[in-house]
């Protein structure tokens, strides 16, 4: 019966453990959605079963009462039959009696049919109603723990996030562990000493060329002060 396979269905999701669902999904948000989506569906199929079920139910009380009232109706009929059979027999006319007891008889028959009618009725009404309470409890219990869903959704997709975030956090300390920026920093610093020591022997290079010039001309220039004393000498000044 499709009752049965919906109640079913409606077990299995009341009794599925949502966290241990969400340990083994690829995108907890996806999976998340999903479950929504699942339990939406089968709230509205339960929602239809469970209207179906409680459809017939009133049907069935329906042809019950009417079932019940039958019997009732024909059992008054077979009483007014029978005293009418009675008051004719009494008045010495006996055919006439004979058809009325008939007619009771006609009408017994009739109330004992409504009577068995009403009986299987009473039977598929208890039935059914106990089917529509197991439909009725189950969907409620679905409907609590689609909100109960609903609810901790965010709260599920900001922890899924939050973790994913502190892996990627994780992943790149390693990265960094593995190989150190600083290095590459230090060779380009060291570069740069290179540089500037080369700047400053220039430097010195420039400084020792000025000076060389300038000791070669004060020496011509002592040189030009012998040769003129020299000249004095000579000329016996």
């Amino acid at each position: 019966m499709a009752q049965t396979s919906i109640l079913g269905r409606i077990s299995q999701l009341i009794s599925a453990n949502i966290n241990a669902m969400l340990d083994s999904a690829e995108d907890p948000e996806k999976m998340l959605d999903q479950l929504v989506r699942d339990f939406t569906n089968n709230i509205a199929e339960a929602e239809d079963a469970v209207a179906q079920t409680i459809g017939n139910l009133r049907m069935l009380e329906d042809d019950a009462k009417e079932a019940h009232a039958a019997a009732i109706e024909w059992g008054d009929k077979a009483k007014a039959a029978s005293k009418r059979a009675d008051e004719l027999r009494t008045a010495g006319n006996t055919s006439e009696a004979d058809k009325f007891d008939n007619l009771a008889r006609i009408a017994l028959s009739r109330q004992i049919s409504y009577e068995e009618q009403a009986k299987t009725l009473d039977t598929q009404v208890a039935s059914q109603t106990v089917t529509a309470d197991q439909l009725k409890d189950g969907l409620n219990k679905l409907r609590v723990k689609r909100e109960e869903l609903v609810q901790k959704r965010d709260e599920l997709v900001s922890r899924a996030k939050m973790a994913q975030a502190q892996e990627k956090v994780q992943t790149s300390l390693k990265e960094v562990s593995v190989m150190d920026p600083t290095s590459e920093l230090s060779r380009f610093e060291e570069k740069i000493r290179r540089q500037e020591a080369m700047v400053r022997g220039r430097d010195e290079v420039a400084a020792s060329s000025i000076e060389e010039q300038f000791k070669s001309l004060e020496s011509d220039e002592q040189n030009a002060e012998v040769e003129t004393r020299l000249a004095e000498l000579k000329s016996g000044g």
